[in-house]
C-alpha cells in the first residue's frame, strides 16, 4: 500500500472526473457485480460455511499492484487501473468488514461465527491500507526522484511478498495442501475466469476502448490476496476462511496471464 501511494498522482484522483464512464463501469463491477457473482458461486458449488465466508472476502478485497502490472503487461490502460485500485482500495476498508460480517450472518450457524468487530475492524484496515498509501503520497510530494526510484521495486516486492506469504502457508499445512484445492479449486477457479471475462466484456459492452476493457477485466479479476489473507486469518483469526484467498491467489496469476495472452493474440489477429 506504501508502494502504491508512491505511485499516486493528483491526475490518478481527477481522472475519475475525466473519465467517468470508465471509473463508473471499473467501480460497479468491482463492488457490486463482482461480490454478487462470488456469493452466486459459493451457493452454486455447496461450499461448507467457513470457505463460503472466505471466498466472500476475497471478493470483497480490493484488486491490488498485481492487477496494474498485469494490465501493463497487456497494454492496457495502466493510468485507469492505477486510479481504480487506489479508489477501491479507499473505499474497501469500510465495505469489507460490513459485508465480512453479512456473509458470516448468511452462511454460519450462530454456533459457527466468529468475532468481527465492526468499527475496530475499520480502523485497523484504514491504519494497514489508507495510512500507507498517504504515507507514500507525501513521500512523493517531498521526494519526487526518490519515490519513482523506489515505487518498482516496492511494487515488485509486493508481488513477491504475496508469493512468500501463500508459499509459507502451503508448507506449514503441506499435508492438507491438495485437500485446499478439492475444497475450493473448482469454485475459485470458476470464480476467476467468469471475473476476468465479466470486467472485459462489461467494459466493452458500454463500448469502452481495448485499453479500458483490458483494465477493467484485470481490477475485477485481480485480488489483493495479502490483503485478503490477512483479514481472514488475522482480523477473523479463522484458518479455514483464508483458504479461499490462498487458492485464489496462486490460479489468478495462470488465468491473468492466460487472459493476457488470450488478448494480445486477439489483437494481433
Amino acid at each position: 500500500m506504501f508502494g502504491m501511494g508512491l505511485s499516486l498522482r493528483r491526475s490518478d484522483f481527477t481522472r475519475i472526473f475525466k473519465q467517468p464512464k470508465a471509473v463508473f463501469i471499473g467501480l460497479s463491477a468491482q463492488m457490486i457485480a463482482l461480490p454478487l457473482l462470488a456469493f452466486v458461486v459459493a451457493v452454486l458449488f455447496k461450499l461448507p460455511s467457513e470457505l463460503a465466508v472466505g471466498l466472500m472476502i476475497i471478493s470483497l478485497a480490493p484488486s491490488g499492484a498485481t492487477s496494474n502490472m498485469f494490465t501493463n503487461l497487456a497494454k492496457g490502460d495502466v493510468a485507469l487501473s492505477i486510479s481504480l485500485t487506489a479508489v477501491a482500495s479507499l473505499i474497501t476498508p469500510f465495505t469489507l468488514p460490513l459485508f465480512t460480517l453479512l456473509a458470516m450472518d448468511h452462511f454460519m450457524d450462530s454456533g459457527e461465527k466468529f468475532e468481527l468487530p465492526l468499527l475496530k475492524t475499520v480502523l485497523q484496515l484504514l491504519v494497514i491500507s489508507v495510512v500507507p498509501v498517504i504515507i507514500g503520497m507525501l513521500m512523493r510530494l517531498k521526494w519526487e526522484k526518490v519515490a519513482a526510484k523506489t515505487e518498482p521495486l516496492i511494487r515488485l516486492f509486493s508481488v513477491v511478498f504475496l508469493f512468500l506469504i501463500i508459499v509459507l502457508i502451503i508448507l506449514k499445512n503441506k499435508a492438507q495442501v491438495a485437500d485446499f484445492f478439492l475444497q475450493t479449486g473448482a469454485a475459485t477457479l470458476t470464480l476467476n475466469i467468469l471475473l476476468l471475462a465479466l470486467g472485459y466484456g462489461l467494459a466493452k459492452l458500454f463500448k469502452l476502448s481495448r485499453a479500458q476493457s483490458v483494465s477493467i477485466g484485470y481490477e475485477v479479476g485481480i485480488q489483493n490476496g495479502t490483503l485478503a489473507l490477512l483479514v481472514a486469518g488475522t482480523l477473523v483469526g479463522n484458518s479455514t476462511m483464508m483458504i479461499p484467498a490462498v487458492t485464489y491467489s496462486l490460479l489468478m496469476f495462470v488465468t491473468g496471464f492466460i487472459f493476457g495472452f488470450l488478448l494480445r493474440k486477439c489483437a494481433r489477429d
